[in-house]
């Protein structure tokens, strides 16, 4: 890759633009990137260099109007080999109206050792090292953010981790994130069997304590000031619940961790929606009661201020590797705005075998912001699956932001256990699976990826302290200066 390397690809453009007086949050416009797209990882095959899964977390750096998109673990789905990595991309967003535009791939960072010598993998433990009670470099990154000292920290569902990486360039013009310490996880979030040892890959019944499989942590926020970082579990631990069962829980845990020390503090509740009034928003097709904490969960977190943040919270319906033409009925993909203050902390308060909270206990408050399913639906716009990136854009010229938010198409691959993959087309009516890599039947595709906008008036708002970085920070490792400037220009 030279440093000035970029990609792009003709997009589709979805919805109206709307009138830029809009009294309250509305759907603004999207784009979709082909599932067919690839990065610039180098390689010819799926889990060498396909754009997908980008938007498992969305952080904008408003320093120099850059975007990070992050892919999770790969096509694999833990039983492949994948270098992880993060997209940096640029994007035009029109100040007037709020629409998007114009994406283009700058580069790809994939993450490694702390000497550089080995990448990090999406494989799960079981399979990277040979024992399930080690992680090494088993990694499923699913949330991001800049530190103030422009090193990029980013959670894991594996651990559930937080692991610390610094950017680096290489001679080639490439850059490299390589990894400069983890902070402490929680004891209580640690999956562990029944005799106390740790198991990073299975579910329950077999780890009995913890983070649900394939539920750590899903989100990633940093307070205006740096000081602070929030990671947010997907759903319940796997025993906070009745039964000792979190699949029957609301009860999700969000922790707070001290940047300068990597340590955990206070750890708050987040209540899911009831699953009564979601399921009536679908009666013909209901949730089962253990789909409250397994089905329904939160998948973002960004902070407004140092009290408030907004939360994607969904469920796992909608248009994707395993619904690829959105037959079932979709209930809920929600924006809310949540506040810490007045929150308990149960860091020492343990949730097991009920659904209701202990007494004292009170969880973070919650508001609904923005109804996305609603909005995009009044547009003719089909529900996809994995709204999981979410990120205040740049400031518009009536006052608002623009809200950015971004699906996750699971690389259009689904695979066995044994680790067979298939790529999943759809022409919109069916769909079929084909051999990784082979191309689909004349008239289908593979699930694109989305990035919709949404104008949004945020008061509270408050952005990230980020000091001037030297060298022009992110971009700049690659000798991208003049990228850097270019994108200035185009506004923050």
């Amino acid at each position: 890759m030279t440093p000035t390397r970029s990609r792009q690809w003709g997009f589709v453009v979805l919805g109206l633009v709307l009138a830029a007086g809009a009294a309250r949050a509305d759907f603004i416009n999207g784009i979709t990137i082909p599932g067919s797209a690839t990065d610039l990882g180098g390689g010819t095959k799926a889990n060498d260099n396909r754009l997908g899964g980008f938007f498992s977390d969305l952080y904008y750096d408003r320093t120099n109007n850059v975007y990070l998109g992050l892919p999770d673990r790969g096509p694999g789905g833990g039983v492949v080999a994948y270098d992880t990595r993060v997209q940096v991309f640029t994007l035009d967003v029109n100040k007037a109206t709020g629409a998007i535009g114009n994406f283009q791939l700058k580069q790809t960072i994939k993450f490694k050792t702390a000497d550089g010598k080995q990448a990090f993998n999406g494989l799960n433990p079981g399979l990277l090292n040979g024992n399930k009670a080690v992680l090494g470099r088993s990694f499923d990154p699913e949330g991001i953010v800049k530190l103030s000292n422009g090193n990029l920290l980013v959670s894991d569902e594996y651990g559930p981790s937080a692991y610390e990486f610094k950017r680096v360039g290489l001679p080639n013009g490439e850059v490299e994130a390589r990894f400069v310490r983890a902070y402490q996880t929680p004891a209580n979030l640690l999956p562990k069997q029944a005799d106390g040892t740790p198991n990073f890959v299975d579910g329950r019944p077999t780890i009995t304590t913890g983070r649900q499989d394939n539920r750590g942590f899903e989100g990633l926020a940093i307070s205006p000031d740096g000081r602070k970082v929030y990671a947010a579990l997907q759903d319940p631990l796997v025993n906070e619940g009745a039964s000792n069962d979190g699949r029957r829980s609301r009860n999700v845990r969000i922790v707070e961790f001290d940047t300068a020390t990597g340590l955990p503090g206070k750890q708050f509740v987040y209540q899911l929606e009831a699953l009564a009034d979601i399921n009536a928003r679908v009666p013909n097709n209901p949730f089962a009661a253990t789909a409250q904490g397994r089905n329904i969960g939160v998948s973002a977190i960004i902070a407004l201020n140092a009290n408030e943040f907004l939360v994607i919270e969904r469920d796992n319906r909608g248009i994707g590797v395993d619904n690829p033409t959105g037959s079932v009925p979709v209930a809920s993909k929600r924006v809310y705005k949540i506040d810490l203050r007045g929150a308990t902390d149960v860091s020492g308060t343990s949730l097991a075998g009920t659904n209701d909270l202990p007494p004292g206990v009170t969880p973070v408050s919650k508001s609904l912001l923005l109804d996305i399913q609603q909005q995009l639906a009044a547009n003719g716009i089909p529900i996809l699956e994995k709204f999981e990136g979410l990120a205040v854009g740049p400031r518009l010229d009536d006052g608002r932001y623009a809200l950015l938010v971004g699906t996750d198409n699971d690389f259009s691959v689904t695979q066995t256990g044994s680790g067979q993959q298939f790529d999943v087309y759809t022409n919109g009516v069916d769909s079929v699976q084909v051999p990784i890599g082979d191309p689909g039947p004349a008239g289908y595709a593979l699930l694109p990826t989305a990035l919709y906008s949404f104008g949004e008036r945020l008061p509270t708002f408050v952005p990230q302290a980020v000091p001037e970085p030297t060298g022009l920070g992110l971009l700049a490792a690659a000798g991208v200066a003049g990228l850097v400037a270019r994108a200035r220009r185009r506004g923050k």
